[in-house]
């Protein structure tokens, strides 16, 4: 007879999907309300649970606020991955830009808590300082290494960190244009102004 393992069981299995169902209400909350506007109270009635159930699970809203953007690097993690190197690695890009416009809430809730976190106290303000810290050096090192390949003409740290805080700042900006005015063709948008970006990268003319 051969063993079988299966999944949680039981009140253990409840409370992993009860966690989730807070969360997934939390992230909504956080996004259409901000962090401050959002209530422990309603997201618990949002989950049908009593204020004190909720607890049970999250000590406070900071803890509920630190699972919400756990799940939120979760569903992202494999946006920037790749296994390319050089220029061809900013083609992920592309595809960072595609998923926003098919989960619209998960980039309303990034916007939202980044707006939020330019307040020194805001609870989020690490983790998006940090996410934005990671991403700047992933990508200024590709450039750098796409020039040490030969793939564009020599360039420096400095030049290279100009470039990509230009180029988040672009993402950024039109993510922003297209939530407001939804007719905005995000994918579309972006896409000229990588290739034109690439284009001006091969030919050394760097800011």
């Amino acid at each position: 007879m051969t063993g079988t393992t299966s999944g949680p069981r039981g009140p253990y299995r409840s409370g992993i999907k009860r966690r989730e169902q807070i969360v997934t209400a939390a992230a909504k909350a956080f996004t259409e309300h901000g962090y401050n506007g959002a209530s422990m109270r309603q997201i618990a009635a949002d989950v049908g649970v009593s204020p004190a159930a909720l607890l049970r699970h999250f000590a406070n809203k900071e803890d509920l606020l630190s699972a919400v953007l756990q799940w939120w690097a979760g569903e992202t993690a494999s946006l920037t991955r790749t296994a390319n190197t050089g220029l061809a690695s900013f083609d992920q890009l592309r595809a960072v830009m595609r998923y926003h416009t098919e989960h619209r809430g998960l980039l309303e809730l990034f916007i939202r808590l980044t707006g939020e976190s330019s307040d020194e106290k805001h609870p989020a303000r690490p983790f998006i300082q940090q996410r934005y810290a990671e991403l700047l050096k992933t990508l200024i090192q590709r450039l750098l290494d796409a020039a040490a390949d030969g793939e564009i003409p020599p360039t420096t740290a400095e030049q290279a960190e100009r470039e990509i805080r230009t180029l988040f700042a672009t993402m950024d900006g039109l993510e922003i244009q297209w939530l407001l005015e939804p007719a905005v063709d995000l994918a579309g948008l972006f896409d000229c102004h990588l290739d034109q970006t690439l284009r001006r990268w091969r030919s050394g003319d760097f800011l």
